[in-house]
């Protein structure tokens, strides 16, 4: 099922246009999003071929089916919340029958912290962004081998630099384990390269060392340590990095490397709006999509702060939502009852429905 049919069917109830535009941040690069809300057909729903949303390719535009959406605000979901409490300018769309849904019942000590525990999330996106740019990994990947060390007095010498020094060769190397010592292994040499030693790893992709047969009469060269859980941590950090390279918004990405300040300026424009959008449910009791301090927020966006003054103020923000939330009067969470009812007096009313 596709948005246009959808439409085509009289099956949309609400829609609305939501992100920058109505939080009143957009700029000349924005995009238009737009979120909205449908109902199942009848055949569809009694027939167990349940949709929970539908959006189009580019994720611009997202429905969520009526039952989904009530469950989402069931849990004070932000995205929805905000969806709800469109600007009026905002508004596509709204069948009267959406009018049940007040938003006054959802102004909750809940909702507060779940836009304060959304806006630390984007904290932690933003640091991990400002990791990753300012500890770039070289494409070439490293192996095993680079995991390696020789045992040298009280030190330790890398396996590739000792083997260089040796003129030695890592395939002419054997192996042999030494019990009760993790990652400890005696290491010996061929020059003849007669004796079947398998090397110290088998390819330069191999994930563990190879062991030989070694006979009793051979020379030990050297004790060998290899360090498997360095050698994992680098691989998961090679394939989050390269995998976060592949998949990351360029233009986003260029725009944060142009600002000089090292970490996702966006992320850390939204931090803010959120957990100030949290202390005005508290406050005022009452969720602002339309924000008033658009010029304040586009400094943050454009990196007018560095990371670190933005996570001081946002870690104090936090802890203002945590104290008003303590003091609030406020219901502590939507009347589930209430909102489960209104559902099912939606869905009799939609499908025509008497019990």
């Amino acid at each position: 099922m596709t948005i246009d049919e959808l439409r085509d069917s009289g099956l949309i109830l609400f829609e609305a246009v939501v992100g920058s535009r109505a939080y009143g941040l957009a700029t000349a690069s924005s995009d238009t999003d737009i979120r909205g809300v449908f109902y199942l057909p009848l055949e569809y729903y009694l027939g167990g071929q349940y949709i929970a949303q539908v959006a189009n390719a580019s994720n611009d535009e997202v429905y969520y089916e009526l039952g989904r959406f009530v469950e989402l605000l069931s849990k004070s979901n932000p995205t929805l919340l905000e969806l709800l409490a469109s600007p009026t300018d905002c508004i596509l769309y709204k069948d009267p029958l959406f009018d049940q849904f007040k938003m006054q019942d959802f102004i909750t000590r809940e909702a507060a912290m779940t836009f304060a525990q959304y806006a630390m999330v984007q904290v932690r996106k933003a640091k991990g962004l400002n990791k990753k740019i300012n500890n770039p990994m070289d494409r070439e990947r490293k192996s095993l081998l680079d995991f390696c060390f020789i045992i040298a007095g009280n030190g330790s010498l890398s396996l590739r630099a000792w083997l260089s020094k040796q003129l030695w060769k890592q395939e002419n190397c054997g192996l042999a384990k030494i019990e009760h010592a993790k990652g400890m292994y005696a290491l010996y040499y061929d020059e003849t390269q007669t004796l079947g030693y398998k090397g110290i790893v088998a390819t330069p992709e191999s994930t563990e060392v190879s062991c030989s047969s070694i006979r009793k009469e051979e020379t030990l060269c050297a004790y060998l340590f290899v360090n498997h859980e360095a050698y994992s941590l680098y691989c998961k950090s090679y394939n989050e990095y390269f995998s976060w390279v592949s998949e990351r918004n360029e233009a986003r990405f260029r725009g944060t490397m142009n600002h000089g300040q090292g970490y996702d300026a966006k992320n850390m424009m939204h931090t803010i709006r959120l957990l100030q959008q949290a202390k005005e449910i508290l406050y005022k009791s009452e969720l602002q999509v339309q924000r008033f301090n658009r010029e304040e927020l586009l400094r943050i966006k454009n990196g007018a702060y560095s990371y670190d003054e933005l996570f001081v103020w946002s870690q104090k923000l936090f802890q203002e939502v945590q104290e008003l939330c303590l003091h609030s009067l406020l219901s502590v969470a939507p009347d589930q009852d209430k909102l489960r009812q209104q559902l099912v007096d939606m869905r009799k009313y939609l499908y025509q429905i008497k019990l």
